[in-house]
């Protein structure tokens, strides 16, 4: 997978790819580089990168995420280009919405019901994915009409995850 990310303002390409136990990332056009990540305690995750052991706390806000590793602190943002392609073909006023799942992940929590009324930029859901959640908001104001998946439940990439109208 392919991710356009943002750290401490520098944009760059962060591309991931999973390799055995672990997995494999490189930042730009650097060396490809392997990983293992495991959550320790919610938000606190231990890697394991070429040979050495770092702790990273990860705080998520609504506007990226805070990660600090060794006493330096970096503010994160991380888009996936399909899910900004699909926010921007859902932008027009007529017919359902489709939110979908970005890339495959667990579903932690609905911040909306069906029937709820919501506005645009609303958080709608929070899904998990590579050890981040995300939130997915609402590209334009309508009425939830669906929620096809469960609190809990994994889904692929493209899922629906809820239907505005």
């Amino acid at each position: 997978m392919s991710f356009n990310v943002q750290i401490d303002g520098r944009e760059t390409t962060l591309d991931v790819r999973e390799n055995g136990a672990g997995r494999e990332f490189r930042l730009g056009s650097g060396e490809w580089r392997r990983a293992q990540v495991l959550e320790v305690e919610p938000g606190v995750f231990s890697i394991l990168l070429d040979g050495r052991s770092y702790e990273a706390r990860v705080e998520n806000a609504q506007d990226g995420a805070g990660v600090t590793i060794g006493g330096r602190r970096m503010r994160v943002e991380l888009q996936d280009p399909r899910r900004a392609n699909r926010q921007s073909a859902g932008r027009r006023t007529d017919g359902p919405l489709q939110v979908a799942a970005p890339m495959p992940g667990k579903i932690v929590r609905f911040l909306v019901a069906r029937g709820d009324e919501v506005v645009a930029g609303q958080g709608l859901v929070v899904i998990e994915a590579m050890k981040m959640q995300n939130e997915l908001k609402a590209a334009r104001p309508g009425l939830v009409a669906a929620i096809p998946v469960r609190e809990g439940e994994t889904v692929s990439a493209g899922a629906v995850l809820v239907v505005i109208e």
